[in-house]
């Protein structure tokens, strides 16, 4: 899924606790018992994830699992390129949010008729991770299971007759072994060409060379530049990939600052804006309000109090996507 266009959907999962990147408690999802093995053996086809790459596919298998509720496999690599383990061998949080982008592009490309022409919109993401039970890489693969829900499923209807799926909510927990780890949430919309090629309508700009100064990459969490997707102009920070083709980043290309690659930015610019001190997220919460172009260069605005960072894109004056990362 790619970054959406439309305002912040009332719908995005309550907080319970004042905590805007908070999700409710990790639990074990009731299921039942003894379901058939999740094949791990090989990925799924990589256009039904929108991936080029065959390496950045994570989905190994997914099942139905009862009305609108699906089992899934991923499998996460110890030497993710773009996001290595960290040095106690834990995974990027960024493993979550891809999985769940290919989840709520394979179900309903797969499962629920959506064709496969569809452009993929996010509205809003949100995650959160329990540090204390996450799986570390092993000597190949984390093997992960996700517990899928599906619902506010809308529909264009013509006259008294559906006529296709506009968007959904979708809902993963996580688990390693039979422990929750993670759990993640989302909403996104479904366009066919034609209503998207409105939408972009004079927009849609190529990925611009990767100029510009840039903060060390260890100021950024990163082991090289080539990953940067920031750069300094006087005293903003704006939008800039040091590597317009990022293997993980822009794999699939798209015409817009794709979800993944604006949270990444994020992130890079709150630890730079932190000094250091707030590297890796373990939960957050992500608006997209509209679309976020290559060019001209987004504007990042960003600040850290505690252990919590914020967060907005700015792009001709207008607030294209904002959020919050919070830190352990």
């Amino acid at each position: 899924m790619d970054s959406g266009s439309r305002t912040r959907d009332s719908r995005t999962p309550s907080t319970g606790s004042g905590d805007p990147t908070a999700l409710s408690p990790l639990s074990r999802p009731s299921h039942p018992s003894r379901p058939s093995p999740l094949d791990r053996s090989r990925t799924v086809e990589r256009e039904l994830v929108h991936r080029t790459s065959v390496a950045e596919v994570l989905l190994t298998d997914v099942r139905p699992h009862g009305p609108l509720s699906f089992r899934a496999a991923a499998a996460w690599p110890r030497s993710h390129p773009t996001f290595p383990r960290g040095r106690d061998d834990r995974h990027s949080p960024w493993m979550i949010v891809e999985t769940l982008r290919q989840l709520g592009i394979y179900i309903p490309l797969r499962h629920l008729d959506v064709p496969r022409t569809t452009r993929f919109l996010i509205d809003d993401l949100s995650y959160a991770l329990d540090v204390d039970a996450e799986p570390t890489a092993p000597h190949g693969a984390s093997e992960v299971t996700c517990l899928v829900r599906v619902g506010d499923l809308r529909t264009d209807r013509g006259g008294n007759a559906l006529t296709g799926l506009t968007g959904l909510r979708m809902r993963v927990d996580f688990l390693a072994g039979r422990r929750p780890f993670a759990r993640a949430a989302g909403g996104a919309r479904f366009l066919d060409a034609e209503r998207y090629d409105r939408l972009r309508t004079g927009a849609g700009a190529a990925v611009p060379s990767g100029a510009g100064p840039r903060p060390e990459p260890a100021l950024l969490g990163l082991a090289s530049e080539s990953d940067a997707v920031v750069a300094v102009a006087g005293e903003e920070l704006l939008v800039c990939p040091a590597d317009p083709h990022h293997p993980f980043l822009f794999d699939h290309g798209t015409d817009h600052v794709p979800g993944t690659a604006l949270l990444e930015a994020a992130r890079q610019a709150i630890a730079l804006r932190s000094g250091g001190r707030l590297v890796r997220p373990v939960a957050c919460r992500m608006s997209a309000l509209r679309f976020t172009e290559h060019a001209p260069p987004a504007v990042i605005d960003c600040s850290a109090r505690g252990r919590t960072g914020e967060f907005l894109f700015r792009q001709g004056g207008t607030t294209t996507a904002e959020g919050v990362l919070r830190y352990p």
